[in-house]
């Protein structure tokens, strides 16, 4: 059972037959004037409908990207660059992705400013925090909608109405949240919105970024003038047509999956808090998204526990984030405030609709065993503790323990 859909998900089948005919009969290039390609100028334009309707944006808001990434980069550095002359200030939080993380690590390098706002235990900003970091250099406010390590889903509307009120950009990737939960730009009042294709059932390699009408950036890739200038590049084609089809199909059974992966991520959570001795959830327990979990468990490393859990057919992923080079502790776990030791002792399970097809109890117990079966290898485990003058291992569930 596939239980890493952060990462990636399946391509499904109604995707993948719309985009077969874009790869051999309909192959033309959207900016030649012939049938050909007039035919999947066409399919662009459906698209960019498709995604816009999606998100309650307008089809001209909807610019197609590679992904995420790009998305990410193109939204930062496009405002960064237009607005320099203005100020050169941002805000964003500590657990931010990658894409946004080492954009304003760049960004930095160049000479702008980051604040970097602490989230606590519970993996959420302070609005009045964010409040307090604003100043008159702010140009561009980020913060992702929902954590793709933890779930935990931001105040983006209340952040949005603060950017609002001091007329500072606000970008959001909701790379995480689309399909998930609802992702409507007027309501969460975004000038940018990253969106990525391969985590909502559809294509690898394509992704859109929601600019909303009025609002001006620097273009990152230069050429041929597609996607009205701000990124060029002949459109994959195959790619874009699979994304909208993609979304049209998670607008359509949002409120189905998300009753049937709320009801299942509830019941693991609970089987695995229950069955399991110091087994702790990271993150906040309600405001998350209702595919995600994140555990940690006292005294194993988790990379062994996927590995374990792999060999019993569950693909799940660890939270810890480690470099087999560097074995750095993950950064969004560290920022909860927790003990490194402890962040590399972390599962990170995201479902998908077809989840509920697997056995929960088979699951829970294969996890329970597995964590049961490092923590007797564990000398964290079973360090010995002097209790007035009696020594006794640590987990021999004594009660001096």
């Amino acid at each position: 059972m596939y239980l890493d859909n952060s990462a990636t998900t399946q391509v499904s089948k109604e995707v993948f037959e719309e985009m077969k005919p874009y790869f051999r009969e309909e192959f033309g290039n959207p900016s030649t004037l012939y049938k050909l390609g007039r035919e999947s100028k066409k399919a662009l334009d459906q698209a960019r409908q498709r995604v816009a309707n999606a998100i309650n944006a307008k089809p001209e808001e909807i610019y197609f990207t590679s992904g995420g990434s790009e998305s990410d980069n193109l939204a930062i550095k496009g405002i960064a660059f237009k607005l320099a002359k203005k100020g050169k200030h941002i805000i964003t939080t500590e657990i931010e992705h990658p894409a946004v993380k080492r954009t304003l690590q760049f960004l930095e390098s160049l000479d702008f400013k980051v604040t970097y706002l602490p989230v606590y235990e519970n993996g959420i900003i302070k609005i009045d925090d964010l409040k307090e970091a604003i100043t008159d250099e702010t140009i561009l406010i980020s913060v992702m909608h929902g954590n793709n390590e933890l779930g935990t889903i931001q105040p983006i509307e209340e952040i949005g109405k603060v950017a609002r009120e001091k007329g500072i950009k606000f970008h959001t990737d909701a790379v995480q949240t689309f399909g998930k939960i609802e992702v409507d730009v007027e309501k969460l009042n975004v000038d940018l919105l990253a969106l990525s294709s391969h985590k909502i059932n559809g294509p690898k390699g394509v992704g859109a970024l929601y600019i909303k009408k009025g609002t001006r950036l620097e273009p990152l890739i230069h050429g041929g003038g597609q996607e009205k200038g701000i990124r060029s590049g002949t459109e994959n084609v195959p790619g874009i047509v699979g994304f909208g089809k993609a979304c049209e199909l998670a607008a359509d059974q949002l409120d189905e999956h998300y009753e049937k992966l709320t009801s299942i991520r509830n019941e693991i959570s609970d089987k695995i808090l229950n069955t399991i001795p110091e087994a702790y959830l990271n993150g906040d327990a309600e405001k998350r998204l209702p595919n995600l979990l994140n555990f940690r468990f006292k005294a194993i490393e988790g990379e062994s526990l996927i590995l374990l859990l792999d060999a019993k057919g569950y693909q799940a992923s660890t939270g810890s984030a480690c470099s087999s080079n560097t074995l750095e502790a993950s950064p969004v776990l560290t920022a909860l405030g927790l003990d490194p030791v402890d962040v590399h002792g972390s599962l990170r399970i995201s479902l998908a609709p077809e989840s509920e097809e697997f056995d929960v109890d088979d699951f829970v117990n294969t996890v329970a065993e597995s964590v049961a079966r490092l923590r007797e290898m564990s000398p964290l485990w079973n360090q010995e503790i002097d209790y007035d003058g009696v020594m006794c291992r640590k987990n021999d569930n004594c009660k001096r323990c």
